[in-house]
């Protein structure tokens, strides 16, 4: 798959971006991540900023590499490497650790990384801290910035109070929330990640996302076969939902 038909599933509502963490630097790993994207159907994957992995997810997929940091400067090497796009962002690995990412971090990283890569499609994550309106502001900045693709968040912040699908809708509130106000502010295509399952796919989609990002559902599993599985339920999950009917 080749960039021009991961513009083509954005703009048809059906991207599906398969995330292996930005600190998982462990190459069995992400190869597993990387294999059961291809697998499954995904139209990218997301991987750590290294340029070994990228290296090794090229001798694996056809699929988009997708990088991920939160240094400017850490994405030069895997860009050079190979990488066919770059994401500031999955902020989700250090919420754990107490590290913020405020609106002014986000925009000043963005444009510094704009300066030292000024042509590679550029992703940016809104920080799901901020207030929803702010999120808003901050994703109208990152795309003035030079931001292609804006990418929101929240599944790690919701607390589920109810088992099976309410407590899927639960958890993927926050992501869902923000890709809608989101989606409706800028003229770019908003990824919408964390806390997502097939459940909540079409539903991201119906908010106006171009697409939708997934971690931990297919990385925290421990064997290839059950990581396609879950892919390919994402795939079918997608194909439900007609973006063009939306109503923006």
């Amino acid at each position: 798959m080749t960039m021009s038909n991961l513009k083509q599933a954005f703009n048809q509502g059906r991207a599906l971006k398969i995330i292996s963490g930005l600190t998982n630097f462990d190459s069995a790993r992400v190869a597993a991540v990387v294999s059961a994207a291809d697998k499954g159907g995904a139209t990218l994957v997301d991987i750590a900023a290294d340029a070994e992995l990228v290296r090794l997810a090229k001798s694996l997929t056809d699929l988009p590499i997708c990088v991920s940091a939160v240094e400017a400067e850490a994405f030069l090497a895997p860009v050079a490497a190979g990488a066919d796009l770059i994401e500031i962002g999955n902020f989700d690995a250090f919420y754990a650790e107490g590290r913020r990412f405020e609106a002014p971090e986000v925009l000043a990283l963005t444009r510094r990384t704009r300066e030292l890569l000024p042509h590679i499609t550029l992703s940016v994550t809104v920080p799901h801290i901020l207030a929803l309106d702010e999120q808003v502001q901050l994703a109208e900045d990152l795309v003035a910035a030079g931001a292609d693709i804006i990418q929101t968040e929240g599944g790690t912040s919701s607390q589920p109070t109810h088992p099976g699908t309410l407590g899927l809708i639960e958890k993927a509130a926050p992501t869902l929330a923000a890709a809608r106000e989101i989606s409706r502010a800028v003229n770019v295509p908003v990824l919408c990640a964390s806390g997502l399952s097939d459940v909540t796919a079409p539903l991201a989609i119906a908010s106006g996302a171009a697409g939708i990002g997934v971690g931990s559902a297919v990385n925290r599993l421990d064997n290839e076969l059950a990581m396609i599985a879950v892919v390919r339920q994402l795939v079918e999950a997608l194909q439900t939902v007609q973006r063009a009917a939306v109503r923006r």
